[in-house]
Parts: structure tokens; C-alpha cells; sequence
């Protein structure tokens, strides 16, 4: 069953039916990474943005530290769909970085379209090594400046 079909708008999922389903330890790699190295706690949001096929659409979950987004995360069925913002101050660091990469995250960083406040990168996690990338485009959204 899809998770819009499980989860309405009507019915919000607890933090432990969003671990169920989504049933990778990668949620739980990132979730306690995001929540000890930047002390945030994860909240609960229904979107009905259905931009993009309504991929977007549904109840995810929210990290925020200061005021701003760190990522946001699209629960699906063994993976992890996200989104990180990168702003137009953190696109130099994160081309400097991009050799250092999985092909996946150069080439979606390369596609991804670049607007006034930087880019959305719309990540599907599916291993560890596009983690520990996703990992350090968020290190430099939360650094101070």
C-alpha cells in the first residue's frame, strides 16, 4: 500500500509508524545523526504541495536548527527521498566538494536546477555512501556563518 494511502491528512503517522514503514536502517543513521550533531529535534508535517507527479505530497519529516531547513524527509518503502536546500552562498563549498562524491550526487547535483536562493537537491537515499554525502551538503547548510 502507498504511504498517502496509509497516511492521510486526517491521520498523522507517529515517529515510530514513519520507521516501519520506511524499514531501512539509513532512516535511523540519519535521523540520530541530524538530532545529536545538531541538536534538533525532527517534526512531523503534512504537504500538499503536489508539484513534480505529487511526489512531494503527503507527511514528511522536518529538520530545522536557527530558523533554517536542513532537510526535509519523504518517507518510502526501504529508502530515503529528501530534500536539502543548498543556498547561493553554499554553492561554491558544495563545487569544491563534488569531486569527492558518488556519481550520483555529482550528477544530481549538476542537473538540479539553480533559482535565486540556490538549489533543491531531491535526493533518493539508497546506500550509505550517498548518506555520508547528503551528510556534508547539510554540515555546511547548518554551519554558522
Amino acid at each position: 500500500m502507498q504511504w498517502s494511502e496509509l497516511y492521510t491528512k486526517e491521520n498523522e503517522p507517529s515517529k515510530s509508524q514513519i520507521k516501519d514503514f520506511v524499514n531501512t536502517p539509513l532512516w535511523d543513521n540519519l535521523d540520530n545523526h541530524l538530532q545529536q550533531e545538531y541538536n534538533v529535534k525532527s517534526k512531523v508535517a503534512y504537504s500538499s504541495c503536489a508539484m513534480d507527479s505529487g511526489r512531494w505530497k503527503g507527511w514528511n519529516v522536518k529538520y530545522q536548527k536557527s530558523g533554517k531547513s536542513l532537510c526535509t524527509l519523504y518517507p518510502k518503502q526501504g529508502h530515503i527521498q529528501s530534500l536539502v536546500p543548498v543556498s547561493t552562498h553554499n554553492l561554491s563549498e558544495v563545487e569544491l566538494m563534488l569531486p569527492t562524491f558518488t556519481e550520483y550526487t555529482q550528477s544530481l547535483f549538476n542537473q538540479s536546477a539553480t533559482g535565486n536562493h540556490g538549489k533543491s537537491l531531491a535526493f533518493i537515499v539508497e546506500n550509505e555512501a550517498v548518506l555520508q554525502d547528503m551528510k556534508h551538503i547539510i554540515a555546511l547548510r547548518a554551519m554558522k556563518k
